[in-house]
C-alpha cells in the first residue's frame, strides 16, 4: 500500500465511521483514532510521510472554518470571559506546569524544549471537543464554551510554541518579545482576517452563482491562513475572523439553493477532514513504537506523568474559574452562557481532549538547532505529546458519554423547544406583515388575500406544530392534518416526475444536460 492508497483508506473510513459510531455510541473521532492505530501496526500499511509544515496549513483551516459556521458572533462576545479563562490562561498555565514537570523528570531536557512540549499539548482540540460533546445533548452554553475555547487556544499556545522552538533553537529568550510578538500575531491576524472577509464578501457577489461562491468558501480559509502566516500573524485567528466576518455579513436570506448546497458542501468537508486527522493520529503510534523501543517502561512513565498534570491542572483551574465567571455574572445584566452546576463544569473537565494541532505542532519540532547540533530530545517529546493526545482522546472521548449519562447533564429540551416556538411565531408574524403591505401597494381579491393569509400562518405551523395553540386550537389540529397530507401527496407527485425525467435521460437522442437541469428544477421545488 503507498501514500496514496491509505488517504483513500483513512477518506472511506472517515464517511464509514460514522454510521458505525452512532451504533456503537462512540463518536466518530475516537473511532478513527483507533482504526488509525490499527492500521499503523499492520505491516503492509507505510509509515506516514507527510511534511510537518503541511500538517496545519493543510487541515486547520477548513476544520476552523466549519466549527465556525456552526456559531456566532453573539455566542464568543457572550462567553468571552470564560473562553479567555480556558483559551489564554489555562492554555499558559498548562504550559509552564507541563514545562516544569517535564524538566524535572526527562534527564537533560533543556527548559525551553520542555517549554515547547507544554505549549504543544496545552490546547484542547476544537474539532476533538466539539465533534464528541456536540452528540451528547450537552447543554448550548457548554458547547457554546468549548467550542470558543477550542477555537480560540490554538491562537495562544501556537505563538507560545513558536516562542519555545527558537529559544531551543538559538539559545536566548526575551519576554518582552515574546509578549510583542504575541500581540502583534493578534493584530495581523484580525486585519487580514477582515480585509479577506470583507473581499471574498464582494467577491462572491461578483460571481453569483451558487457553486461558485461554494468553492470560494472553500478557498478563502486557505488564503487567510496562508496569508497571514506569511506576515507573521496567527493564521488560526485570521480563518476565525473571516469565517465569523462571512457568518456575519455575507448571508442572503433569499439565497435558498446556496445556504442548502453549502451546507451540505461543509458537511461532507467536516467529515472528511475530520476523518483524515484523527486517522493520522491513530498512524502516529509507529512513530511512538519505534521511539520506545528498548525505553517503553521510561518512557511510558513520563508520558503518564505528564497526562496527570494536563487533566489535574485542568480541573484545579476550572473549579475558581468557574466560581469567579458566576460572581462576575452576578453582577451584570446581559445573558452570559456559564456553566450553571459542577455537574457541568465536570464535563467541561473532562472535555478536555487533545487532538490535530498538538500531532501537527509536535511533528514540526525541527530536527537540529543553529548549531547544527540535534534538536534536544526531539523524539522524547514527540513520544509523551503522541502519549498525551491518545490517553486524553481515547480514554476521555471513550468515557465522556458514560459521564454525561452518569452525571444528568442535559440540554434544556423545553427551552430548546420553546424558543423554536418563538421563532415559528415571529417567521409568521413577519409574512403577515409583508402580506399587509403588499395589500396596501396591490389590489388583492379576497379569496387570494384569505389563501396568502392561511398560507402565512403555515409556515409557523411546519416550523412549530405547537405555535398555533394560542389561537384556533382545534382547527391547528385539523390543518396540521391537512397539511401533512398535502405534503405527502406533492412529494409522491414530485417523486414520479423525477423518475420520469431520470428515466429520459437514457432514451436515444435525450441531453443530459437538459435533463439534469430540469432535475435540479424538481429537486428544488421539493425543498419548498
Amino acid at each position: 500500500m503507498d501514500q496514496l492508497a491509505l488517504l483513500f483508506v483513512l477518506l472511506l473510513g472517515a464517511l464509514v465511521s460514522v454510521p458505525v459510531g452512532d451504533r456503537l455510541r462512540v463518536p466518530a473521532p475516537v473511532l478513527m483514532t483507533l482504526f488509525g492505530g490499527v492500521l499503523a501496526v499492520v505491516d503492509f500499511v507505510p509509515n506516514v510521510d507527510i511534511p510537518p509544515e503541511l500538517i496545519l496549513p493543510g487541515l486547520l483551516p477548513p476544520l476552523l472554518y466549519a466549527a465556525v459556521r456552526r456559531t456566532s458572533w453573539r455566542q464568543f462576545a457572550a462567553n468571552v470571559r470564560p473562553i479567555f479563562l480556558l483559551a489564554v490562561a489555562l492554555v499558559f498555565v498548562t504550559m509552564v506546569s507541563v514545562a516544569f514537570v517535564a524538566h524535572q523528570i526527562v534527564p537533560g531536557l533543556p527548559f525551553a524544549a520542555a517549554v515547547a512540549l507544554g505549549a504543544l499539548i496545552a490546547p484542547p482540540d476544537p474539532v476533538a471537543a466539539t465533534s464528541v460533546a456536540g452528540q451528547l445533548g450537552l447543554p448550548r452554553r457548554l458547547v457554546s464554551i468549548l467550542e470558543g475555547e477550542g477555537l480560540f487556544n490554538d491562537v495562544t499556545a501556537i505563538v507560545l510554541y513558536h516562542v519555545a522552538i527558537a529559544a531551543a533553537v538559538s539559545g536566548t529568550f526575551s519576554a518582552w518579545q515574546a509578549g510583542l510578538d504575541l500581540v502583534l500575531s493578534a493584530v495581523v491576524a484580525v486585519a487580514v482576517g477582515l480585509v479577506l472577509g470583507w473581499g471574498a464578501n464582494k467577491l462572491m457577489d461578483l460571481l453569483g452563482d451558487p457553486t461558485l461562491q461554494i468553492g470560494m468558501t472553500l478557498l478563502v480559509p486557505y488564503a487567510s491562513y496562508v496569508l497571514a502566516e506569511r506576515l507573521h500573524g496567527s493564521g488560526v485567528l485570521a480563518v476565525l475572523t473571516t469565517a465569523l466576518f462571512l457568518a456575519e455579513y455575507a448571508t442572503d436570506a433569499d439565497d435558498v439553493l446556496t445556504r442548502l448546497a453549502g451546507h451540505t458542501f461543509w458537511d461532507i468537508i467536516d467529515t472528511l477532514v475530520t476523518g483524515v486527522a484523527f486517522g493520522l493520529i491513530g498512524l502516529e503510534l509507529h512513530n511512538a513504537i519505534h521511539t520506545a523501543q528498548g525505553r517503553w517502561g521510561e518512557m511510558l512513565g513520563w508520558a503518564a506523568a505528564v497526562v496527570g498534570v494536563v487533566v489535574v491542572v485542568r480541573l484545579l483551574w476550572l473549579l475558581p474559574a468557574t466560581w469567579l465567571t458566576k460572581r462576575l455574572h452576578a453582577r451584570r445584566d446581559y445573558d452570559e452562557e456559564i456553566p450553571v452546576s459542577w455537574r457541568e463544569t465536570v464535563v467541561m473537565w473532562w472535555s478536555g481532549m487533545r487532538g490535530v494541532a498538538s500531532v501537527a505542532l509536535a511533528l514540526a519540532v525541527p530536527l537540529r538547532t543553529d548549531d547544527g547540533s540535534p534538536f534536544p530530545d526531539r523524539d522524547e517529546i514527540i513520544f509523551i505529546a503522541f502519549g498525551v493526545i491518545v490517553a486524553t482522546l481515547v480514554v476521555q472521548g471513550l468515557t465522556l458519554p458514560w459521564l454525561v449519562r452518569r452525571l444528568g447533564v442535559r440540554a434544556d429540551a423545553a427551552r430548546e423547544k420553546e424558543f423554536e416556538k418563538e421563532l415559528a411565531v415571529r417567521a409568521a408574524k413577519a409574512a403577515k406583515r409583508r402580506l399587509r403591505e403588499i395589500e396596501q401597494v396591490e389590489e388583492l381579491p379576497e379569496e387570494l388575500s384569505e389563501q396568502m393569509l392561511r398560507r402565512a400562518f403555515e409556515i409557523g405551523i411546519r416550523i412549530s406544530p405547537d405555535m398555533g395553540e394560542e389561537e384556533r386550537r382545534e382547527a391547528q389540529v385539523q390543518r396540521v392534518k391537512r397539511i401533512k397530507r398535502v405534503r405527502r401527496i406533492q412529494n409522491e407527485m414530485l417523486s414520479a416526475a423525477r423518475h420520469e425525467v431520470l428515466a429520459a435521460r437514457s432514451e436515444p437522442g435525450a441531453d443530459p444536460e437538459i435533463v439534469d437541469r430540469v432535475l435540479r428544477h424538481l429537486d428544488v421545488r421539493s425543498l419548498r
